[in-house]
């Protein structure tokens, strides 16, 4: 597996990110365009289209939701992970100032670089960016998806 870096970490499924919601993006256009089209010319009925267009945001809602909460679940298990490692290093809890995204970010840092870097980013209010590419030596998290 290759070496995770801040250029590297993101996490792209083509099949996911373009098939699921560029089909239903797809589906969703070719939809409206049908209801569209009937309603112009008078023909066929209105029903099927818009039971295409209710189907098609379905879907899309469904595949957003998918990802949304199974990212919000994961950040629940990288809270608690990234507080216990705090706490088994410092013998505190992190600091409650740290934003999720913060606590997300600092999971790459390795425990020499960890509590500086926490510290550092609640006092200079630094973004999960900044905190990214404070990281001297990566640690890699190959599980999240």
């Amino acid at each position: 597996m290759q070496e995770q870096n801040y250029k590297n970490h993101s996490r792209y499924v083509p099949l996911y990110h373009l098939v699921t919601y560029g089909g239903g993006a797809a589906l969703l256009g070719l939809s409206i365009y049908k209801l569209y089209r009937n309603y112009e010319m008078g023909v066929g009925g209105l029903f099927v289209p818009l039971l295409l267009i209710i189907a098609s945001a379905t879907l899309i809602l469904t595949i957003w939701y998918t990802r949304y909460f199974a990212l919000k679940a994961q950040d629940r298990a990288i809270r608690a992970e990234e507080n216990l490692r705090y706490f088994a290093i410092t013998g505190k809890l992190l600091d409650s100032k740290l934003s999720m995204r913060q606590i997300v970010a600092l999971r790459f840092a390795p425990n020499n670089e960890f509590v500086d870097l926490a510290h550092k980013a609640v006092q200079e209010n630094m973004s999960s960016s900044q905190i990214k590419k404070a990281i001297v030596h990566w640690k890699g998290d190959h599980d999240r998806v």
